[in-house]
């Protein structure tokens, strides 16, 4: 079979690639953040752009940025892989991945991999709209407008929640500092 890159099939090709490229990151940070496990994040990224790919022909531009409708499509691929994995409200503890800075020590490494476990223990106990927030917030890095238009919500609730949440996140990596402490 030939390929002629002349044909209209080219252009959504094109396109479609595009978004991909520009967009590949974002997703997978989002799905990465909403799982905690960089395998099933991987996973559940190339089911996104699957899922993409095949309905983009029903993409219409003016009614959605492509990062919102590929987020769009993130979050009901996720919501689905929770809802079958029955692991809502959960971050498995050996999802930290241990990413290597500047060559740190053996000692450093074991403390920054205990932080991110504790990390996600302590976003593991948000509720669900909360864990979706800082996703979208930090993951996606979406503002509170495009997160507010995405849920439903008021831009000022999503700052609200949001601020509430980090200092909830804040306060259980503290709780856990101040009892390491004492050990």
């Amino acid at each position: 079979m030939t390929y002629n890159d002349s044909g209209p099939g080219s252009e959504i090709a094109r396109d479609f690639g595009q978004i991909y490229d520009s967009h590949l990151t974002c997703v997978y940070r989002y799905i990465s953040y909403r799982v905690g496990d960089p395998s099933a994040a991987a996973d559940l990224t190339s089911a996104v752009f699957e899922k993409a790919l095949t309905a983009f022909s029903t993409y219409r531009r003016e009614k959605a940025a492509p990062q919102t409708w590929l987020i769009a499509i993130a979050r009901n691929t996720v919501t689905d892989y929770l809802r079958r994995s029955s692991r809502r409200n959960t971050m498995p503890l050996d999802s930290a991945r241990y990413i290597l800075s500047n060559d740190p020590t053996p000692e450093e490494a074991a403390e920054q991999k205990e932080e991110r476990e504790v990390l996600r223990i302590c976003f593991s106990i948000l509720q669900q709209r909360e864990q979706e927030i800082v996703s979208l917030k930090f993951g996606a890095e979406f503002n509170n407008r495009s997160i507010a238009s995405m849920l439903g919500l008021k831009e000022s609730n999503v700052g609200a929640i949001l601020f509430r949440t980090i200092r909830k996140l804040r306060q259980c990596f503290q709780e856990w500092q101040n009892g390491k402490g004492r050990s």
